[in-house]
């Protein structure tokens, strides 16, 4: 069996308070991984130790984060700055906090390219129409010259995760990416992503506090709990689990986990319903009426 691309052993908290106890997981390349916990569960503290940026919050992080077979908490900041963004990416959770009202959408994405690109705009030109394409929002200027607060927040959602694609990461760090929007615009993004790990075999860790997204979603989920990840199993597999975790996770859902996981089935092999024959209805005028002839007079 091939290496996991990710792999975390972890302790980590803030001063004498510790927030997470025992994480320890694995995530594979091609597949999504959804990690999910209710709040205060120590998820927001597990995405900042991952992209080495809890230092900056406080917080310490002990044990080891394995990334292609390197240990990312032995690197020194210039080395993560070259992964962040890049090679490891994250799409945050509220958009129009994570995106700058004060620049165009189209700079945003100029200014993520300068970070980890020299081959200037010309050459993310083609780049940011695919991803516009592979997110469903318009191409054209007048889009691109908006600020994030003349979009939608689902548009704008949309743009976080094409500009954390922007540089084909190995790997796509989701926090909550669906906490900020409405059902249908959460059902869409959930959509969204697993088309694209079908299509482009982007590697995803998806955290969340919501189960039902995490079922249409994802392949294998780990549940946080307490600051530790109670069990880690795959998604079908889960109305199979005893844990107290998860059991109360399932009883949270409005419908039972079978049902999501049986739509989830039908949205990517839809059955295809047979031809149906077209009868005609018949024709009120099928034969002209027969031509009526004058009586002729009879003669006396």
């Amino acid at each position: 069996m091939e290496q996991p691309l990710l792999q975390v052993r972890i302790q980590a908290g803030y001063g004498r308070q510790s927030v997470l106890r025992d994480i320890s997981f694995d995530v594979h390349a091609g597949e999504i991984l959804g990690l999910v916990g209710t709040s205060g569960a120590g998820k927001s503290t597990l995405v900042l130790a991952l992209l080495g940026l809890l230092k900056w919050r406080g917080g310490q992080v002990t044990g080891e984060i394995l990334f292609d077979g390197k240990n990312l908490l032995g690197m020194r900041e210039r080395e993560l700055r070259r992964l962040r963004g890049k090679t490891i990416a994250l799409v945050p959770q509220s958009p129009m906090t994570a995106l700058n009202d004060a620049l165009s959408l189209r700079a945003h994405f100029e200014e993520a390219w300068k970070a980890h690109e020299n081959s200037g705009r010309k050459a993310l030109a083609p780049r940011l129409a695919t991803l516009m394409s592979q997110m469903q929002l318009p191409a054209d200027p007048e889009f691109l010259n908006r600020r994030p607060g003349e979009v939608s927040v689902g548009q704008a959602q949309r743009v976080l995760i094409a500009l954390a694609l922007l540089h084909r990461p190995a790997i796509l760090i989701a926090d909550e990416p669906t906490s900020a929007l409405d059902p249908v615009n959460q059902g869409e993004i959930v959509r969204l992503l697993r088309r694209l790990n079908k299509e482009t075999g982007t590697t995803m860790l998806y955290i969340s506090h919501d189960l039902i997204s995490v079922l249409q979603l994802c392949d294998r989920m780990a549940v946080l709990d307490a600051g530790v990840v109670a069990e880690c199993l795959a998604v079908e597999e889960i109305e199979r689990s005893q844990h107290p975790a998860t059991l109360a996770l399932l009883r949270s859902l409005p419908v039972p986990a079978g049902v999501l996981l049986a739509l989830r089935d039908v949205q990517e092999h839809p059955v295809e319903e047979p031809p149906q024959k077209v009868v005609k209805p018949p024709s009120l005028c099928k034969t002209p009426y027969p031509q009526q002839t004058k009586p002729q007079n009879s003669q006396k």
